[in-house]
């Protein structure tokens, strides 16, 4: 009987959703395991063979653990919500929740033909307002809450208030803004309703805020810095400006130092922690006041604060820089210096703050016609504006230094600004500034021939002295921009008063759903796309959303025309999955105590500023708020690798515009031009005339053949749709089948790395899968061999190291070792095959459940039992020795390794291959070395 792959694989998909044979309950007296796969964001162009690596190696941990006997949760959702799709909606006129159903039905579709064990019962689609209740719940806490230092946690509000009107606010150790007046009780008492409520938002932990944000015009929303490639929108490549917007924030540099503190706690990737642990950047120094001088603005002096982590370098300060987009640019500036400063501003607004950073070879600036006054000296110093500070960063100001940095040399040479040198011996101290523990400072007063510690402790007092500094720790994190200027996304649970102050509505009133719009585009006054709704108002008496045409400002109020941004869903979609269908509680105290965190998370590493950052941050917040039992969401983090696609490529000669084939380019300018890589056989052969059809600008073109073919170049670049190398995993499973398309995954390399993707390769497996389906058709009760058992438990103890130590790529080697082992020791006893199959299980599910029952059981291989390693099996137990005559060996022959030498000579003696070898002779002597040999001297 032939192995039928495509029969096989619906049999068993059709077996498993039926009987729901993956689903997890929620009250097991098992262990609990919780393994989780990144959950996709349901594209148009479906999955291709790179999206399931993460999925094969999550689902064959998941299937393990089964074996082992864990009560294991493995869900699958849809993180639903999305630029794309309101793209699509608005080139199409096509609403984006049927978009985005017909996307998910597609990735469904494929993920099932991958013989995924997810439990689908608990599916969650951050587009569900089901789900997004919970978001909105979420955020309605966050606005409630205040981060008090003294205990180090998220706090109610109303403790706050009550603070405030008990002693007014100057003992609140609060992570707040940094604008703060102090007030007494009394004070408080007298504020209007309104000037409370704009007290408030500078504490609470989401706030109202003008921001200088990612504003892209073409898409008419904000995008977040990992939106932004090469200073434009990775969605589109729009330009994108930087610009002041009134948004929602979310406070999470209150959680700065914790969210350091708890890489520690958890098994992530050490890489992707230093890039966590360089994004919140923590630093020690000093926070620096300079005073302008009085010559500007109407005699007004302005304080401006910087912060250092050398402050023993301020008597090197020859200039200040501030950000272009410094609130104190406009004040400052003189009439003379107006025009070139604002140009500049208007430049700077083009780049990016990613693009900015790492720009570090362009030197430009603007001269603001001010200057500061050193502390010290009492010199005056020049205000410069830079691109290379930004605003959101620090204070967004800098005294520069630049005898001690690169950067502020390269715009002092560059301006023609003064360098005074405060280093011995050095010209640009770039060594010696480096070197902290032997710095020497010089010509700086106070701060002469002190090294590095001394030195930044005295310049520390000597600030507090003036009150013009006082040490300080900083940190790299902003505040996040939680407001996005879209449709297609949560909305939030807020309507405007009177005073235009933001009111959360009830909890037992949400969710509030997405309305219907017309157009998914911002309002011709330049709203939100919501802003297009004509019911989007808030009746506080019906508590329900109405018309707009009822807005009376007195009870009916205007809704939230922003909505949330993409990782609003995908903040705590890990915990809804313990409890998805709770629409009285985000999850029940019964659920979260039972599986409590993630065990095993598997996902990308390019979310590691993103996602995996704010994500933290919220379970943080819900552990303070004792909604989570722990702060950390998942104990093991995988960043699983890339499969890179083998790009095509045809070549445009650049003088004649013929199409050369690659063998033709050699000295040659040419244009390389990707080609899809279905036009192209397994030789590197193009189909030129079905490529001609495709591109139909390159239809006339002349194409130069190499012995008649076209022969395109092949280069490994990132699976792309825009590059044309992608790999449908439908076909594949067509032609190969899915087991063995997971074990091909999982054959091309280490989990974590990244390696191109062959379909020639993908035929090693599949014969495997065929040599193992023989080895079943025929099976008996024998009592299995020496050999057999030997192969079975070696296979057993390889395989269950691999998969602990994700080793998976080795597995798919070791199986093949084994079935070769065991087809030639025609090894046909349940007693090995039965084991055999359930090792095989989590990597090929189908062929293994078919296995199963060929075996004469009922139940799924899931509820079976991984085998259990005994070394015994392992353990030689005899010697094949060779017998040599006269150093001569004649033949071997096998002997207990328990014998004694006497006993080896006695038994060698009587075998009947040495009599006849010694032909009556009596040997001189007979050497026997235990383990060894045996040579009979004669």
């Amino acid at each position: 009987m032939n192995y039928d792959f495509k029969e096989i694989e619906n049999k068993w998909q059709n077996y498993w959703a039926k009987n729901e044979t993956f689903k997890a309950r929620n009250d097991s007296d098992k262990p609990k395991y919780y393994t989780l796969s990144m959950f996709p964001y349901p594209s148009g162009a479906g999955l291709h063979v790179g999206h399931p690596l993460g999925y094969i190696a999550g689902d064959i941990y998941a299937r393990f653990k089964r074996h082992k006997g864990f009560n294991v949760l493995h869900p699958m959702g849809y993180d639903s919500f999305g630029l794309p799709a309101e793209q699509y909606a608005i080139q199409t006129g096509q609403h984006p929740a049927i978009t985005t159903e017909t996307n998910i039905n597609r990735y469904r579709e494929q993920l099932d033909r991958l013989g995924f064990s997810f439990d689908w019962s608990r599916e969650v689609r951050t587009s569900n307002s089901k789900y997004y209740k919970w978001t909105q719940w979420i955020f309605i806490q966050l606005f409630n809450s205040w981060y008090n230092n003294e205990s180090d946690k998220a706090e109610d509000i109303q403790n706050l208030i009550e603070i405030f009107e008990k002693e007014g606010n100057s003992n609140v150790n609060a992570a707040c803004d940094d604008d703060i007046k102090m007030f007494s009780n009394e004070t408080w008492h007298g504020f209007s309703e309104k000037e409370k409520q704009q007290v408030l938002l500078k504490y609470r932990l989401t706030f109202l805020a003008d921001a200088d944000v990612n504003w892209c015009p073409a898409l008419g929303t904000v995008l977040a810095n990992d939106e932004i490639v090469n200073g434009v929108s990775e969605r589109g490549g729009h330009p994108v400006i930087r610009k002041k917007m009134r948004q929602w924030m979310m406070r999470i540099t209150a959680y700065s130092q914790r969210l350091l503190d708890g890489l520690d706690t958890v098994d992530w990737p050490q890489p992707l922690k230093d890039s966590q642990t360089n994004w919140i950047g923590r630093s020690e120094g000093a926070s620096v006041t300079f005073m302008t001088s009085t010559t500007v603005d109407n005699n007004q002096s302005y304080p401006i604060e910087v912060f250092t982590t050398r402050p023993d370098t301020i008597f090197g300060v020859s200039f200040m820089t501030l950000a272009p987009e410094h609130e104190l640019v406009a004040k400052i500036t003189t009439p003379e210096q107006k025009a070139e400063v604002e140009t500049y501003k208007t430049a700077t607004a083009k780049r990016s703050e990613r693009e900015r950073m790492a720009d570090v070879k362009t030197i430009s600036g603007a001269f603001t016609g001010a200057y500061a006054i050193h502390p010290f000296s009492k010199e005056l110093v020049p205000i410069w504006i830079g691109d290379y500070v930004l605003a959101g960063y620090g204070t967004g100001a800098v005294m520069s230094v630049p005898c001690g940095d690169q950067r502020d040399y390269d715009f002092a040479k560059h301006f023609n600004i003064a360098i005074p040198n405060i280093f011995k011996d050095v010209d640009i101290s770039e060594e010696a500034f480096a070197d902290k523990e032997k710095t020497v400072i010089t010509d700086s007063d106070f701060l002469n021939d002190l090294p590095y510690k001394k030195a930044v402790k005295r310049a520390i007092f000597e600030l507090e002295q003036l009150g013009q500094g006082k040490g300080k720790i900083n940190y790299r994190l902003r505040d996040a921009v939680f407001s996005r200027q879209r449709y297609w996304g949560e909305p939030f649970p807020v309507y405007y008063d009177a005073d235009g102050m933001p009111q959360m509505i009830g909890k037992e009133h949400l969710p509030i759903e997405l309305p219907e719009v017309e157009k998914y585009l911002p309002t011709e006054t330049g709203e939100p796309p919501l802003g297009n709704a004509t019911h989007w108002a808030w009746d506080t008496e019906t508590n329900k959303v109405v018309g707009n045409d009822k807005i009376n400002n007195a009870t009916v109020w205007p809704l939230e025309l922003n909505t949330m941004p993409g990782w609003a869903g995908s903040s705590q979609y890990f915990n809804r999955y313990m409890d998805p269908h709770n629409d009285l509680a985000i999850y029940s105290e019964e659920a979260i105590k039972y599986w409590e965190d993630v065990d095993l998370y598997i996902g990308g590493s390019e979310h590691a500023t993103g996602h995996l950052l704010y994500s933290r941050f919220w379970q943080k917040f819900l552990h303070d708020k004792g909604i989570a039992p722990k702060g950390e969401f998942a104990k093991k983090l995988i960043n699983q690798g890339m499969i890179t696609g083998t790009s095509a490529f045809v070549y445009r000669e650049k003088s004649t515009g013929k199409i050369l084939s690659k063998g033709l380019i050699t000295n040659k300018e040419v244009t390389p031009i990707h080609a899809d890589v279905s036009l192209i056989n397994s030789s590197d052969e193009l189909d030129v005339e079905a490529f001609k059809k495709w591109r139909p600008d390159l239809s006339d073109a002349e194409f130069i053949l190499n012995d008649g073919k076209y022969i395109v170049g092949r280069e490994v670049e990132k699976m792309s749709k825009s590059k044309y190398n992608v790999v449908n995993p439908d076909s594949i499973c067509d032609e190969y089948g899915a087991d063995s398309l997971r074990l091909y995954e999982m054959f091309l390399g280490p989990l974590e790395q990244s390696k191109p993707w062959n379909t020639a390769g993908i035929t090693g497996v599949h014969s495997f899968l065929k040599k193992l389906w023989k080895l079943y058709l025929s099976i008996d009760n024998e009592k299995p061999t020496k050999e057999n058992l030997k192969t079975l438990h070696k296979t057993i103890k390889k395989v269950e190291e691999d998969i602990e130590n994700f080793s998976f790529n080795t597995s798919v080697s070791t199986f093949m070792i084994c079935v070769n082992e065991l087809t030639a020791q025609k090894c046909n006893s349940s007693a090995i095959l039965e084991p055999l199959a359930i090792l095989v299980s989590p990597y090929a599910p189908h062929i293994a459940e078919e296995l199963w029952e060929k075996l004469g059981n009922k139940a799924s291989i899931s509820e079976a039992s991984f085998p259990v390693f005994n070394d015994s099996y392992l353990v030689e137990s005899s010697k094949e020795y060779p017998i040599s005559f006269n150093g001569k060996m004649r033949f071997t022959m096998e002997l207990p390794l328990e014998l004694s030498k006497e006993e080896i000579e006695t038994a060698v003696m009587a075998y009947e291959k040495t009599q006849t070898q010694l032909a009556g002779r009596t040997p001189k002597k007979v050497i026997v070395v235990p383990g060894k040999i045996v040579n009979i001297v004669g």
